[in-house]
């Protein structure tokens, strides 16, 4: 809020904030220059989107594959497994129709079986050695487990070895396919930490303006030096760290701050990599370079945060572990008891059925699909889930950490109150403040302009407009000269305020509000106080976290009593005020010290630290590519109620999760032992065919349970 004001000299309270408070006209970033900065990161770093698809994850038991692998593996295992299904007789038998007959038409489901075990299998055979190796059984060395023992005994029924019945093409193709269609989703669903440093890395030019002696010449930026002048035309980006020795320009500085409107900065201003000028053409010396910027120190700060980020391991893993050790030691014991049962051929046919019956389709698609549905539910709601564990962890949250500006206020100031001095008129008043600012575009001019128009007064036309940098603005209204601005602008023109007006001028500072005087020649006739707007969803958000067991605390740079007005109106249960950008991420280590998992909602690239180091990152849509790269839940708009819909989405998926597991190692459980043949002294004795029947019931089952996350409520709009 201060900044929309200094152009007016507006009185505000402490800009706690690192980067310097602006001294004149303030305007919203062009498009094209916004176009320049997303054209710049996307050809120089590939876009976002191609490395979410070809992104190579180094941890657990996806080391070394990318998210395109086993999508490119799924589609043409999928692709080879519809002729092994078809021709598979087992499969015709159940579904009682006859394959057509022809030379070689026997050997279908062999070969390219055998393709989908050495193509499709690869990843899970590697990964189960690599888990072998390490002695951490979990998923990969159920799955390699599981499709050798069927690879094996299919290729000894097709080749009529001992007279086995043990024909397990078609379910070891579909097995495969699952297990890759499982990891594909699983893989989309996790987000990329080094997304967030390449963001970082993309603010910066490649090259840049060096003034010498003879003019200028085009250099590295890694060649730039503290003491150098360099020029930055308009429409360019600051290759380092420095002040500005020459010329005025409206800076945009979103990707520092997030906040949208420009800033003036001139002659003796400090300016930060990474910046744009919008307008003007300045002259800047050096003052940092390289991992001296600050832009370097919030990189470093992201990295060391999502560093220190704690990595859950999977339930379905451990889930994996503990069916590896039960289906493996009900496989030997079925084929001891059996061979000293006297019947070797029973005892083969017994294990296989076991081990077979033990694949994970279901325990596969137990988290992938909910994950999957959950991402899916969520973008429908305006909310995308980067981050697997942030969708998890939500659930688990004590308190949510709310950015002040742009999150729970609009960040663009609003008019609140009104003052005259006796006999003046209100409306009037503002009619006339409105016509002086007609032809600016300052934000602060734009709240006033629009408050006189919702009012639905005539707004005077006006003349002469000249802008008073750092004072106000003045104009000619009906013959009179017209001006409006803050304490600066009283001083310079000798005028004091009115004792009428200082009980309302004092209450506005006293809770932070910016207040500007009308002044007609050198009579005040009145003022008016703007302030930052509170989002009407906001009192929805905070109240209904709080109904759900959850505190909000707020974090800002802004001087404690503007910080402290908001909280109290929305009642908020902690504040964190005058907080600099590069400490908010201690706020959140603070409040983990207390023992609280902290979920962290902001916008900008100081938050990215903060958001990186909270248990979930939260990001504004509209903030910049850097802080969404950080979270793991970005929210598309500025609904701050749509973190309830994470809250509530977490719960239920969470749950689904757990039903989902408990169905998928249940069945287990109570098939595996009847597959091992304990009834079958009564009879009961379960054959292949009916495991593999079974198996398949089991993932319909689990991909059902999953469908009805589709019934939970997420519209912000339907909050309570």
């Amino acid at each position: 809020m201060e900044d929309h004001t200094q152009h007016h000299g507006g009185h505000a309270g402490h800009n706690g904030s690192a980067v310097p408070a602006a001294d004149s006209h303030s305007t919203s970033a062009s498009p094209a220059t916004t176009a320049t900065v997303t054209e710049h990161t996307n050809s120089h770093h590939g876009g976002h989107g191609a490395q979410d698809d070809h992104a190579v994850h180094t941890h657990g038991q996806h080391a070394g594959h990318s998210t395109a692998m086993f999508k490119n593996r799924f589609w043409l295992t999928l692709a080879l497994s519809v002729p092994v299904v078809y021709f598979s007789p087992m499969v015709g038998h159940i579904l009682g129709y006859m394959a057509p007959m022809f030379p070689g038409s026997a050997w279908i489901p062999p070969v390219l079986g055998t393709v989908i075990f050495l193509y499709g299998g690869e990843p899970f055979l590697k990964g189960g050695w690599q888990e072998l190796k390490t002695r951490s059984p979990g998923m990969m060395l159920l799955i390699g487990m599981a499709i050798t023992v069927a690879f094996a005994a299919s290729w000894v029924t097709s080749l009529g070895i001992g007279g086995f019945d043990l024909d397990f093409w078609w379910e070891l193709a579909l097995l495969v396919a699952i297990m890759l269609l499982g990891h594909w989703i699983e893989m989309r669903a996790l987000g990329s930490a080094q997304g967030a440093l390449d963001a970082l890395a993309a603010l910066l030019p490649d090259e840049a303006e060096r003034v010498t002696g003879a003019g200028t010449e085009t250099v590295p930026v890694s060649e730039l030096t503290e003491g150098d002048i360099v020029l930055v035309r308009s429409g360019a980006r600051m290759p380092a760290d420095g002040t500005v020795v020459d010329g005025q320009a409206e800076f945009d500085e979103s990707m520092i701050t997030g906040e949208s409107k420009t800033v003036p900065r001139g002659p003796g201003d400090t300016v930060v990599a990474g910046t744009v000028a919008t307008d003007n053409s300045v002259r800047v010396q050096v003052t940092a370079v390289g991992d001296n910027t600050a832009l370097a120190g919030i990189q470093r700060l992201v990295a060391e945060a999502q560093a220190s980020s704690s990595r859950a391991q999977a339930l379905a893993d451990r889930a994996a572990a503990f069916l590896f050790y039960f289906a493996a030691g009900a496989g030997v014991i079925t084929f001891i008891i059996w061979t000293l049962l006297g019947s070797v051929p029973e005892a083969v046919t017994r294990t296989v059925t076991v081990l077979v019956i033990a694949c994970p389709h279901a325990l596969g698609l137990a988290i992938p699909l909910v994950i999957a549905i959950s991402t899916e539910q969520a973008a429908r709601a305006g909310v995308l889930i980067k981050n697997r564990m942030a969708l998890e962890r939500m659930r688990t949250i004590d308190v949510v950490l709310f950015d002040k500006t742009g999150t729970l206020t609009t960040g663009e100031p609003d008019l609140k109150d009104i003052a005259t001095v006796p006999g003046a008129d209100a409306d009037a008043l503002l009619a006339l403040a409105a016509a002086v600012e007609s032809d600016s575009e300052h934000p602060v001019a734009r709240a006033i302009v629009r408050a006189a128009r919702e009012r639905n007064l005539s707004i005077p036309q006006a003349s002469d407009f000249s802008s008073l940098t750092g004072r106000g603005v003045r104009a000619t209204v009906n013959g009179r000269t017209v001006h409006v601005g803050g304490p600066a602008l009283l001083r310079e023109l000798g005028t004091t305020e009115p004792a009428d007006l200082a009980e309302s001028t004092s209450t506005w500072m006293g809770r932070g509000a910016a207040v500007l005087h009308v002044i007609d020649g050198h009579h005040v006739l009145g003022a008016v106080s703007l302030e930052d707007s509170i989002r009407p969803e906001s009192r929805q958000a905070v109240e209904a976290l709080q109904n759900r067991g959850v505190k909000v605390a707020m974090i800002t740079g802004d001087a404690r009593q503007v910080a402290q007005a908001v909280a109290e109106d929305l009642r908020i249960d902690e504040v964190f005020a005058e907080v600099l950008p590069a400490d908010k991420d201690k706020k959140v280590a603070e409040l983990q010290a207390r023992g609280l998992k902290v979920a962290m909602v902001g916008d900008g690239v100081n938050d990215s630290p903060a958001l990186a180091r909270a248990e979930v990152g939260i990001a504004i849509g509209a903030g910049t590519d850097v802080a969404m790269e950080s979270a793991g839940v970005v929210l598309a708009g500025n609904d701050p109620r749509a973190v309830l819909s994470m809250v509530d989405l977490s719960r239920a998926s969470y749950r689904k999760m757990w039903q989902n597991l408990i169905w998928a190692t249940g069945y287990n459980v109570l098939s595996v032992p009847l597959a091992a043949g304990v009834l079958a002294f009564a009879g009961v004795v379960l054959s292949p065919a009916a495991g593999a029947v079974l198996m398949s019931v089991s993932t319909i089952v689990v991909a059902l349970n999953a469908q009805l996350l589709r019934r939970v409520k997420l519209n912000p709009a339907q909050v309570r």
